[in-house]
């Protein structure tokens, strides 16, 4: 795991110190080493710039840069089966110099250009640029683990692994993208391939992108795709079968992910995902795997019985680790830095904290995330299939008498319910279910928080929607399925733009890398096929997998309601950070920025604080906006 950033510059303005500066901008990513080549000749110049994380071939050969012949790379992330890789090519007459997979990579490259990339096993953004051919090619992995962010105007081209990297470069220019902010109010971050600021991208996951030196065209090629995966037959195949075959692809991608010349640990959370990765890790090892589990019982979060009696059970080397809600709020002062885009899920939190405490033990770390997506463990999708039905079968005039009287009652005041986790917002959400309850509404709904009505009530300027794969179409009819629908959408937006920014950033904000062993491509290209009833089965989200992890530990030991990081934003907005609220929202700050209507903003607090907790998740939207701006736009104060 590393930083990696760059330029080319048609202008020839850019020197090797501001490369420099680009790069070292990231030594959060990479401290242990360095590397800067820049080159010039008379129509460009060109700069790769890597900051270095060893964990494999921890020698000098593992250095970036690194050439081979006319090719040379700065590299982000892991090829986890390059050593198979490797002898393919030795027997192509391929000499390797180091044993890492960077060298593996510029070889392949250089053996069967892009289309290596479908041989590759592994979480990566790389650059190569080749001096004979006089192009550069962007790469980003299938499901985006990797970020890769990248900027074009005035005849410069910036790339990086975080937007921090452009700062650094003086001919950047730093200006809002008003349809960006928009799209934040919407998702809680702002969703491929956009970017907070104008003329700046992230390079969407399965794509490569070829830039000619020699005439300046931008070639965007998509190499791999989901719905390759959902639009195909479902197999043909029983359960039983199903289930061994499952068993064996995670196997294989879940060893593939201990593939490391540095101390390996696991997020251990006692749910499925997490008890499911260790137990087989641990049972194909002598050596006792190091499991981590935090707990802020202060604010209810406290998960760490639950994975203390998986580790007990499955005998892990487990550190657990406990902090006070005082040291959780500190954190967020520190997100806006480490995110460079306004990000509102607050679950980055706690996924901040466990990496800083499994930082002092291990190098590498495993994270469970994506076993959701791929085999239908969110909530929704149990609400889509037991309710969406019974929703669109009620009259419309029925619906929209709800939804008033909805409006005139708040979450608040809803007796019992008042008390379930997370009721105000899904509250909220309902009300938008309630209007359109068709599944492509429902998933739209459910993964928005403000509304295009309400977007025009809260932003001081037009809204020009951005087009994101949340409104995909790309699922063929003959093989659509509510359930298949609304999977494939969260594995291309929340889980790329919400899920996987937020453990990238947490973990590298203190040189952690984090591995996400369900992301193997070769899980959900086998998973996608399955049919519905195999991950959703009359009311059990994640069937297969539930019926797989039993095989490991007991069910009565996993058998309790999913839990997840929930912080409580309307507990700590109504008194912690109620000061931040006054200070970051007050009316002369709005009307100074011009993003956001006074009159819209003042309401939203004086209801909020008079007792409509469901606005909570808004009112917190638009204060990590508000801190994200101050830290990133300061100098419009």
């Amino acid at each position: 795991m590393c930083g990696i950033s760059g330029f080319i510059d048609f202008n020839k303005t850019t020197s090797k110190d501001v490369l420099k500066r680009m790069t070292d901008a990231l030594i959060h990513r990479g401290p242990d080493g360095s590397g800067y080549e820049y080159f010039e000749f008379p129509e460009y110049s060109i700069g790769l710039g890597h900051r270095r994380l060893s964990i494999i071939d921890l020698s000098e050969t593992g250095k970036q840069p690194m050439k081979f012949n006319n090719l040379w790379i700065t590299f982000n992330g892991e090829v986890y089966n390059f050593q198979e890789i490797k002898k393919e090519l030795e027997l192509l007459n391929h000499r390797f110099i180091g044993h890492s997979d960077t060298e593996v990579i510029l070889h392949a490259f250089s053996e069967w250009g892009i289309r290596c990339v479908d041989r590759f096993i592994g979480m990566f953004a790389f650059v190569i640029y080749d001096s004979f051919t006089e192009k550069v090619t962007c790469v980003r992995d299938r499901a985006g683990v990797k970020p890769f962010f990248y900027y074009w105007d005035a005849n410069l081209f910036l790339f990086a692994s975080e937007l921090k990297s452009f700062q650094d470069h003086p001919c950047f220019k730093k200006e809002i993208n008003p349809n960006a902010v928009a799209a934040f109010m919407q998702f809680g971050n702002v969703p491929t391939p956009h970017c907070i600021y104008k003329n700046c991208f992230k390079l969407k996951p399965g794509h490569a992108l070829t830039i000619d030196l020699k005439t300046k065209a931008f070639n965007h090629t998509q190499y791999w795709n989901v719905y390759d995966a959902y639009n195909r037959p479902k197999l043909d195949l029983s359960f039983h079968e199903a289930k061994i075959q499952t068993e064996k692809i995670l196997s294989s991608a879940f060893n593939y992910r201990l593939v490391a010349d540095v101390p390996v640990g696991v997020f251990l959370s006692g749910g499925y995902d997490s008890s499911l990765l260790t137990a087989m890790l641990q049972k194909s090892r002598s050596e006792k795997l190091k499991t981590f589990t935090i707990g802020v019982p202060d604010i209810g979060l406290n998960e760490a019985g639950y994975a203390k009696d998986v580790s007990r059970y499955l005998g892990t080397d487990h550190y657990e680790f406990t902090c006070s809600e005082k040291e959780a709020l500190e954190i967020i002062d520190d997100l806006p830095h480490y995110y460079d885009e306004p990000f509102a899920d607050s679950s980055a939190i706690p996924t901040t904290l466990v990496c800083r405490m499994a930082r002092k033990q291990v190098t590498v770390a495993l994270s469970a995330d994506a076993g959701d997506e791929i085999f239908a463990g969110y909530n929704r999708y149990d609400y889509l299939m037991r309710h969406g039905k019974k929703l669109n079968q009620i009259p419309y005039f029925l619906r929209t008498i709800a939804v008033q009287a909805m409006n005139i009652v708040p979450a608040e005041k809803i007796p019992i319910l008042k008390n379930k986790y997370n009721f105000s917002n899904r509250y909220e959400k309902l009300k938008g279910l309630l209007h359109d309850p068709s599944p492509k509404n429902m998933m739209f709904n459910l993964s928005r928080q403000y509304s295009e009505e309400q977007l025009n009530e809260v932003l001081a300027f037009p809204v020009k929607p951005f087009i994101t794969d949340y409104l995909s179409e790309e699922l063929k009819t003959d093989f659509y399925s509510p359930l298949a629908y609304m999977m494939a959408i969260d594995y291309q937006t929340y889980l790329l733009d919400d899920i996987l920014q937020k453990v990238d950033r947490a973990s590298m904000s203190c040189s952690l890398e984090a591995r996400e062993p369900f992301l193997d491509h070769r899980i959900i290209e086998w998973a996608g096929q399955l049919p519905d009833s195999f991950k959703y089965f009359k009311g059990n989200k994640k069937h297969i997998l539930k019926e797989i992890t039993h095989q490991y530990l007991p069910k009565e030991l996993m058998d309790r309601p999913k839990q997840g990081f929930a912080i409580p934003v309307g507990k700590w907005l109504a008194t912690s950070l109620k000061d931040k609220v006054q200070y970051y929202l007050n009316d002369d700050r709005i009307k100074r920025q011009g993003l956001f209507k006074a009159e819209f903003i003042k309401k939203l607090k004086r209801d909020f604080y008079s007792g409509k907790t469901e606005l909570a998740q808004k009112l917190w939207y638009v204060l990590m906006f508000q801190m994200w701006y101050e830290k990133n736009m300061a100098n419009d104060f």
